[in-house]
């Protein structure tokens, strides 16, 4: 703590109760001078409200900043690009925003001269490690300060009090309280916490508020067709678009039709399971395209090293080295793959369904429906070159087979 006493510090200030306690929390325990970082990253709430309360604590330095473009197009975009997906179902919405939301509270720290940042993420958590991966990665001589894992203030009611004996403001009337913890950005909103930690208990239908259920969802499908390029989608329904036009719109869509809940188990970096739902429709629906779009644009042993690297990737995002060598190598490779990845993909949304009905590529496609004909094969493939090809594949089999060695 010493020695961090008087500095200036950049907190990562999203004008709520935590944050609005740890910033006057920093300001008494290490007699700093803060300077808040607000990020809108498409969570679909006022960021500007941030600055008000920033004031109101003394902040003299505030920034806040649109950083919704930037996130989808350079981090959103390139983990999709990989088909990443945690567990078999994650779609790793919070996890990619950590990333960028780190680079910016080290590049804020420079630019201010600032020897630390602080979050307000958990001592439990897995944003906790996120940030303070990325931050170590590119500013490895900054600080860095976690309240929770400081302080004593270890309940609701214990930050309150402190609100209140320290005049900091904060919305104390706010009706109802929400019983769990959320976290939203353009790709996602998760739920944690409250009913939802007994993994037994089916999440209450109120807490959905992009997709309505699919049993709600409307009787007649929708389509939407996909252009790629060099595998980012590019346009929507022949559209251009950007990468954040393009999530916005198949967040709704996909919303309207039920389509991207998940109700997960999963296992932190940290050690426990924790249970989480989320909401990721557009997302689901660029996952489907993207995959369809590789099928008959990628090679084959080149798909399938992209399958079999994937869960190594996603798991790097998931536990906090976006910034790590061995990422920007993955990705490096993954981007090379996506050149041929070109072309249209049509898809059907269909009560919390996302199919996959046509797919084309006038430049990359390696679907030949010559040789795949169940007809005249026209020269294209002598099906009796199949025989040595399996005899060949068989020789180990049969060598084995003939000294008695069976399995089971």
């Amino acid at each position: 703590m010493e020695a961090y006493r008087g500095s200036k510090i950049v907190l990562a200030y999203s004008g709520g109760l935590d944050t609005s306690v740890i910033c006057r929390w920093l300001q008494d325990a290490y007699d700093a001078e803060v300077v808040t970082f607000t990020a809108d990253i498409g969570q679909g709430e006022e960021v500007e409200p941030a600055r008000e309360k920033a004031q109101a604590l003394g902040v003299r330095e505030i920034h806040i900043e649109d950083l919704t473009a930037t996130f989808v197009a350079d981090y959103v975009f390139p983990m999709f690009r990989a088909n990443a997906i945690y567990e078999g179902e994650y779609l790793l919405g919070t996890s990619i925003a950590r990333p960028l939301i780190a680079k910016r509270l080290v590049e804020i720290a420079a630019a201010t001269g600032a020897a630390a940042i602080s979050h307000g993420a958990t001592g439990k958590g897995n944003d906790q490690v996120r940030f303070e991966l990325g931050v170590y990665a590119l500013a490895p001589d900054l600080g860095v300060i976690a309240p929770w894992r400081e302080w004593d203030l270890t309940s609701r009611e214990a930050l309150l009090d402190y609100c209140a004996r320290r005049q900091i403001p904060v919305d104390f009337q706010r009706g109802a309280e929400s019983p769990y913890s959320m976290d939203a950005n353009l790709l996602h909103i998760s739920y944690e916490g409250g009913p939802l930690e007994d993994p037994a208990t089916p999440p209450d239908e109120s807490i959905w508020r992009w997709t309505v259920a699919p049993e709600e969802a409307p009787d007649q499908p929708a389509f939407v067709e996909l252009a790629y390029e060099r595998g980012d989608v590019t346009a929507v329904d022949g559209e251009r678009v950007t990468p954040d036009e393009a999530l916005r719109r198949l967040n709704v869509l996909g919303g309207a039709h039920g389509v991207g809940r998940s109700d997960i188990v999963e296992n932190r970096y940290v050690g426990m399971k924790s249970r989480g739902c989320y909401e990721t429709p557009g997302g689901a629906i660029l996952l489907k395209g993207h995959r369809a779009m590789e099928s008959i644009t990628l090679d084959r042993e080149v798909m399938h090293l992209k399958d079999e690297l994937m869960p190594r990737y996603a798991k790097l995002i998931y536990n906090g080295y976006w910034w790590s060598p061995e990422r920007q190598a993955l990705q490096a490779l993954i981007d090379a793959s996506q050149v041929p990845v070109n072309g249209t993909v049509r898809l059907k949304l269909y009560k919390g369904a996302v199919s996959v009905v046509g797919r084309a590529s006038a430049t990359d496609s390696l679907y030949d429906s010559d040789v795949v004909t169940f007809e005249d094969d026209r020269g294209a493939y002598d099906q009796r070159d199949a025989e040595g090809f399996i005899r060949l594949n068989a020789l180990r089999l049969r060598l084995g087979a003939k000294r008695g060695r069976r399995l089971g």
